[in-house]
C-alpha cells in the first residue's frame, strides 16, 4: 500500500511531498516507510517496524490524516482506501 501527498507551494516556495509506503516482510513484520522533502531538493527517509497489521495501517492512516490536516493533498493512492472524515 501506498500513498503520495503534495502540499500545494507558498509564494516563491517549492512544493512539499510525502510518500508513505506499508509492506510486509518475509519474516511477518509491517515496515512503514516514509519520504518527505522538496521536489527537486533533498528527502529523508524513516523506517518503523510493527509486529501486525493492525498497528501497521493504524500509524499509516495517522501519518495521512496529520499531512492532510496541514494541508496536503492526495496525488496518488495505491491499495489504500480514501481518506475517512
Amino acid at each position: 500500500m501506498r500513498i503520495f501527498l503534495q502540499q500545494p507551494p507558498a509564494a516563491g516556495e517549492p512544493t512539499r511531498y510525502l510518500k508513505l509506503t506499508l509492506e510486509k516482510d518475509l519474516l511477518g513484520s509491517w515496515w512503514l516507510h516514509r519520504e518527505s522533502g522538496q521536489v527537486g531538493g533533498r528527502a529523508s527517509t524513516k523506517r518503523e517496524v510493527y509486529p501486525g497489521q493492525t498497528e501497521a495501517l493504524a500509524a499509516f492512516e495517522a501519518a495521512r490524516d496529520a499531512q492532510l490536516k496541514r494541508g496536503f493533498r492526495i496525488t496518488f493512492s495505491e491499495g489504500a482506501e480514501a481518506p475517512r472524515r
